[in-house]
């Protein structure tokens, strides 16, 4: 859409240009009159899903880095390593010879021959690795060997030129016996599809294992991907759900994700295959890594555990002892002293202060499993009893009825077509006002009318938001799901963030989530709208602006119609005037409902800001069509 359209979109009429108005929103800004809304309602969900973490959020540039990838049964397959070289001048195998007990599996590289050819094995990573030019990258292997070594650790470009190399030779030293290695390349050109090659020309018999290749410049040093770290970190989020989902869960229990598993020294995870997404994780994104993610956007950690429950398998409630042993460990883990058993371990990980983990939920979308309730309560009497503190969050939803047991919030999830999005907004209405709160964990419009993230999706999302908002004395906490895609792995569609090697974008969705990240602690007004049109939802709140430490009242209004709309907004019981300048109005629009932002146009569907000239407590505007509009009016 044009900025010439917009603008006449957005043009501002006195109150005689239109006799007839068609919505009118009044709003009480009394002092006293309106209600605060939760700190915690806005958030993030992540799952190990789409990729989002192994090859996404998290850092590390290998694939399969400790070769487990195939399984443990050897010879096994090294996918997506490759051979460089060929059979008349080396082998590859694997076998179970390595030094680490939790993954044994190890890559032989028997070089046949000395070579003017350097032979060995190469990783594309996922889907090319992204080096760029002055850029450092930290590669660490363990490595043993029949005699002495001469290695090339390079990164080469798509075209096989080398990008960045170092030589790695042992001389005298004995790496007979597993021994760690580590360089740090410097990049002296670019390439977006790149790979890592370690490779020789002596003859001999060597062991690899646990190859990594990390960039140096991570988002706050921790290990994240600064680009995708900072989308989630511009949302604002206030809570920070993870690790899944479904994923938690796993399609079996023995593939389901484990937290001890998940923790301590890098190399000595094991590592496991997600089945429910389909593919392998060396679990570099773990417990640890939550914890620490969260901290470093300032929101508050919300862990979802494993409760013996899978999507095809259920522990008995007689043996589910040793699943809430594990749960409190855990618990122990992120919040005991540095001298407690598990909390000792987080503070050799380099976070001695414990984490500010206070809301945990009890399992994923299994309420109407068999053995859930009797689970549940079993974990819920078992945590509330060594955490008194500690929030817990139910699969049960009570949106209709009470539940039947205990908790402190309940699981709402939604997944569902547009126009059953835009109705949902009044869902909440008449959910019961006592027992434990909402939290509507995850999300979105799907299928064929998401796409892979449109427009129409992303309005109908924006008016369910305003009624969650509207209904935060119930609904206490909200986030999107899912939150990331690697665009090489679409399991599922649509999400929030798109990302490949290097480069990333938000869905109109995403932008729609950044409306409300001012709504968490904010107030919200009591407003009534007066309409004639089904398709239009608004709210206002006030709250203020952070960096200028100012007071704004702000009005949503969503008008998931076809045609333009008038729209009036009057506002009584201000102890202050509005402010005539200062005002700032934002329109998300386009002249298409399944328009989708892209890599090539990535900001095709964005926020649309400009000034709000002459700004007063009684307006008259043109909604467009399939629109959210927002009025900062200062105070």
């Amino acid at each position: 859409m044009s900025m010439k359209i917009f603008l006449i979109y957005l043009t501002f009429f006195t109150l005689c240009c239109y006799a007839e108005q068609r919505s009118t929103l009044h709003i009480n800004a009394t002092e006293g009159a309106g209600r605060k809304i939760p700190d915690t309602f806005f958030g993030a969900f992540f799952e190990e899903i789409n990729h989002a973490g192994a090859g996404g959020l998290w850092a590390e540039l290998v694939r399969n880095r400790g070769f487990e990838e195939g399984g443990s049964t050897v010879p096994s397959n090294i996918y997506p390593w490759t051979m460089v070289g060929d059979e008349s001048t080396i082998e590859i195998s694997t076998d179970r010879s390595s030094c680490f007990d939790r993954n044994k599996v190890a890559l032989r590289m028997n070089v046949l021959c000395h070579s003017s050819h350097a032979v060995g094995i190469s990783n594309p990573g996922f889907w090319g690795m992204n080096i760029e030019k002055a850029h450092k990258y930290k590669v660490v292997f363990f490595v043993k060997a029949s005699g002495s070594i001469d290695l090339d650790v390079s990164f080469v470009g798509s075209d096989n030129t080398k990008l960045a190399s170092n030589s790695i030779r042992s001389f005298d030293r004995n790496v007979t016996e597993w021994t760690r290695m580590e360089t740090v390349l410097l990049a002296k050109a670019t390439d977006h599809n790149a790979s890592l090659q370690i490779t020789t020309t002596k003859k001999g018999v060597l062991w690899l294992d646990q190859v990594s290749a990390m960039p140096l410049d991570t988002f706050k040093g921790h290990g994240f991907r600064k680009d995708l770290a900072q989308r989630v970190a511009d949302l604002k989020p206030t809570f920070f759900r993870f690790p899944g989902g479904c994923y938690v869960e796993g399609g079996y229990m023995r593939n389901a994700f484990r937290w001890k598993d998940s923790v301590g020294a890098w190399q000595e995870r094991p590592g496991h295959f997600g089945d429910v997404w389909g593919y392998w994780t060396d679990d570099g994104f773990g417990y640890f890594e939550g914890l620490q993610f969260s901290e470093d956007i300032g929101a508050l950690p919300v862990w979802v555990f494993n409760d013996g429950l899978s999507l095809t398998d259920e522990v008995d409630t007689s043996m589910i002892a040793p699943f809430i042993q594990e749960a409190l460990d855990g618990l122990e883990f992120a919040k005991g002293s540095a001298d407690s058993k598990w909390g000792s371990l987080r503070a050799s990980m380099g976070h001695p202060d414990p984490f500010d983990l206070r809301i945990v939920a009890i399992g994923n979308e299994e309420c109407a499993m068999s053995k859930y309730r009797e689970n549940y309560l079993k974990f819920y009497d078992a945590i509330k009893q060594a955490y008194p503190d500690i929030q817990i969050i139910s699969n049960c939803d009570a949106s209709q009825k009470p539940l039947d047991h205990p908790a402190d919030f309940y699981d709402f999830h939604i997944y569902t077509n547009a126009e059953d999005m835009f109705r949902k907004h009044t869902k909440f209405d008449d959910a019961p006002r006592y027992g434990p709160k909402a939290f509507v964990s995850e999300y979105a419009v799907w299928q064929s009318d998401a796409g892979n993230g449109t427009l129409l999706a992303a309005v109908a999302e924006a008016a369910f938001l305003i009624g969650l908002e509207k209904n935060s004395d119930v609904v206490h906490m909200v986030s999107y799901a899912p939150l990331f895609v690697n665009t090489n792995d679409r399991k599922w569609t649509p999400d929030a963030i798109v990302f490949d090697s290097h480069r990333s974008y938000g869905t109109p969705s995403y932008w729609i989530q950044q409306f409300f990240s001012s709504s968490s602690g904010a107030t919200l007004l009591d407003s009534t709208l007066e309409t004639s049109s089904e398709y239009i939802v608004a709210s206002a709140i006030q709250y203020t602006n952070p960096a200028e430490k100012k007071k704004y009242l702000r009005i949503k209004v969503v008008n998931f119609d076809s045609d333009p709309h008038n729209f009036r907004f009057c506002i009584s019981g201000l102890d202050s005037k509005v402010e005539a300048s200062g005002a700032t109005t934002t329109v998300m629009t386009g002249p298409n409902v399944k328009e989708e932002n892209s890599f090539s146009e990535p900001n095709r569907i964005v926020p649309q800001h400009s000034s709000l000239e002459k700004a007063s407590g009684d307006m008259n505007v043109v909604l467009a069509p399939y629109s959210l509009t927002s009025f900062d009016l200062l105070i």
